[in-house]
C-alpha cells in the first residue's frame, strides 16, 4: 500500500493482508481517482465516507491531501486492527473515525450526517453489491454538490441507475460515479 500525494506521499505500508477478504485498489487507479477528487473538491473542507474501508489506503489518501473528516466503515476485525494501527503511526486518529460495523446497516444510522465524497469498494463478488448505490441515496447519505464513487469489476454495471454519472476504468478496476439526481445537470 502507498500514499500517493500529500503529507505522507511516497510512503509505503505493509498491511498483514495475506488473508484478509480484501483487494486492494492499483495505485494506478487510486491516483487516477484521486486527480478527479482533486479537481472537485477542497480536500481540507470535506466530509469523507469510506464504506468497505479494507487497508485504509483511500481514507490515508484523503487525510495525506489536507481532508480532517474521515469516517471508515469496515466489519473485517483484521482491516479495523489495522486502520488504527495506521492512524496511531501517522498520528492521524483525530482526523480519521473508525468504525467496525456492518456498512449495510451503518448507512441506515440515523443522525449519520451527510458526506460530500462518499466512496465504497465492496468484495466484487458481494451479492448485494448491486444494492449499494440505493443504500446510499435512500438514506439521503450524500451532501449537495457530493460525489458518491463505487469501486467493481466488468461484471456489474449502473448505467442505468438514476443517480450515475460516469464510469472510469483502469483496467479491471472500474469507478462508476453518482451525484444527487437534482445535480445531475
Amino acid at each position: 500500500m502507498r500514499i500517493i500525494g500529500g503529507e505522507f506521499g511516497g510512503r509505503r505500508f505493509y498491511p498483514p493482508a495475506d488473508n484478509w477478504p480484501t483487494r486492494p485498489t492499483t495505485d494506478y487507479a487510486k491516483e487516477a481517482l484521486f486527480n478527479i477528487l482533486q479537481n472537485r473538491f477542497e480536500f481540507a473542507e470535506m466530509r469523507f465516507l469510506d464504506l468497505f474501508g479494507g487497508t485504509g489506503s483511500h481514507s490515508i489518501e484523503a487525510i495525506s491531501r489536507g481532508c480532517t473528516d474521515v469516517t471508515y466503515v469496515d466489519k473485517f476485525k483484521g482491516c479495523v486492527r489495522f486502520a488504527h494501527h495506521m492512524t496511531d503511526e501517522l498520528d492521524i486518529s483525530d482526523k480519521m473515525h473508525i468504525t467496525q460495523y456492518d456498512v449495510f446497516r451503518y448507512c441506515k444510522k440515523p443522525g449519520i450526517g451527510k458526506f460530500d465524497y462518499i466512496f465504497a469498494d465492496p468484495p466484487y463478488a458481494l451479492p448485494s453489491l448491486k444494492t449499494v448505490p440505493d443504500l446510499i441515496f435512500d438514506n439521503d447519505l450524500l451532501a449537495d454538490g457530493g460525489l458518491f464513487v463505487l469501486e467493481h469489476n466488468q461484471t456489474n454495471t449502473f448505467i442505468k441507475h438514476p443517480h450515475f454519472v460516469e464510469i472510469r476504468k483502469y483496467g479491471q478496476c472500474h469507478f462508476s460515479l453518482f451525484k444527487n439526481e437534482d445535480q445531475l445537470t
